[in-house]
């Protein structure tokens, strides 16, 4: 007899197409589709940003997308993350009360709301920061504020905070959640499509044929590693660094203007607008892919390429970096010389290129998402039913 179906809500910031903000739309996405899938009932709750700039519509829609009912609430007035939206409690009583609620960001209108909306009524809640509990980076003193008055009782209020890596886990431990209430769930592997054309792919790149190239995806932003990369170009003259994501606007996109400009490195340094969808002919181009950050909590785009084969660098505060086994990718510190020498140690060895392809292609057989939402669908149930949901995090293993 099969297990009774949940009704869940899932409150987001940002939800599909939204894809210029990055992994955690990505990942959202795949919790909701193969949640309906396994037929439970999914209403999305976000708002109706589409980018990082474009001013989003005021006015609010429903549509039926991968089988859930998502609420996109007008949304008048935004900056970044932060979509003000003035229909949320409306939103929320018209939905009823739910089995479980997952409160998907932090910091922001919509999941600070229905967080209130939750402990008020005493409906159950998961919380998943998405990497943002730890105040860094912009205006650290405004978000610390923040944090112990308005989102003071999100994170205390939750049956569990979900975390996607144990670098993430320990941000949240440090803050002095409970550890028996922080749940490692992680993130899937992609399951690629179909070779399309990586041979146009990266020609329309402006790389040559015979060129070696190397691919960085996602925001053009600080802490990315933006820098690093532009040193690969200096380091290794045949080389051609290609960008793929959106400019955050903060400075960051000057480093790769300076390189576009500087003679040892102009032609062979390209930035290209953020795709509808992950740019898979691109991984498949590539001859090496690079997740340089300062610190991720997870780093999707790595397992997106590491899914088609392509060989991956990575720095050792990317939380996906432990998903990877011995000789699966090159993980390094955060430092620039690391980082190029790894690049560089990588095109210069076929034998290496081809173990490192072979090896993301078998991390991303052990890491699917089926897997990962058969712990985020436990994770539920025990929140629904008021059980503690510790070690959850090992029930996929």
């Amino acid at each position: 007899m099969g297990r009774v179906p949940l009704s869940v809500v899932l409150a987001s910031p940002a939800y599909w197409p939204a894809r210029a903000f990055g992994g955690p739309v990505v990942v959202a996405r795949e919790l909701v589709r193969r949640l309906v899938e396994r037929g439970h009932r999914v209403d999305v709750l976000t708002t109706t940003l589409v980018d990082l700039h474009g001013r989003p519509a005021a006015r609010g829609r429903t549509a039926v997308l991968d089988g859930a009912t998502v609420h996109y609430l007008g949304t008048p007035d935004s900056y970044r993350w932060m979509g003000v939206t003035p229909a949320l409690p409306l939103a929320l009583a018209r939905l009823g009360r739910p089995d479980i609620v997952h409160v998907f960001g932090f910091r922001d209108p919509v999941t600070t709301g229905t967080a209130l909306w939750c402990r008020a009524r005493g409906v159950p809640y998961v919380f998943e920061p998405l990497g943002m509990f730890r105040a860094r980076l912009r205006k650290v003193r405004l978000k610390r504020a923040f944090d112990a008055t308005v989102a003071r009782g999100v994170a205390s209020g939750a049956a569990a905070v979900v975390v996607s890596s144990e670098l993430e886990r320990a941000d949240v431990l440090a803050a002095g959640i409970p550890a028996e209430r922080i749940v490692v769930r992680g993130n899937g592997f992609p399951e690629p499509p179909p070779p399309g054309d990586p041979a146009a792919a990266r020609l329309a790149a402006g790389v040559p044929g015979d060129a070696p190239l190397v691919l960085s995806v996602g925001r053009i932003a600080a802490g990315k590693g933006i820098e690093h990369l532009v040193g690969v170009a200096r380091a290794r003259a045949d080389a051609h660094v290609v960008f793929v994501g959106p400019d955050d606007r903060h400075g960051a996109i000057e480093l790769v203007r300076a390189a576009q400009a500087d003679p040892a490195t102009a032609g062979r340094v390209h930035a290209l607008p953020a795709a509808d969808g992950p740019p898979w002919d691109l991984y498949r181009a590539a001859d090496v892919f690079v997740l340089a950050s300062a610190g991720e909590n997870f780093g999707l785009v790595a397992a997106e390429a590491a899914a088609v084969g392509t060989p991956v660098v990575v720095t050792d505060r990317c939380g996906i970096a432990a998903r990877f086994g011995d000789g699966e990718a090159v993980v390094v510190p955060y430092d620039g010389a690391a980082v190029t020498d790894a690049v560089v140690r990588v095109l210069d060895d076929g034998d290496l290129r081809r173990r490192l392809s072979e090896g993301g292609v078998a991390a991303a057989g052990r890491w699917t998402w089926d897997r990962v939402v058969d712990v985020q669908e436990e994770i539920y149930r025990r929140a629904a039913a008021r059980i503690a949901v510790t070690n959850a995090s090992t029930l996929g293993s």
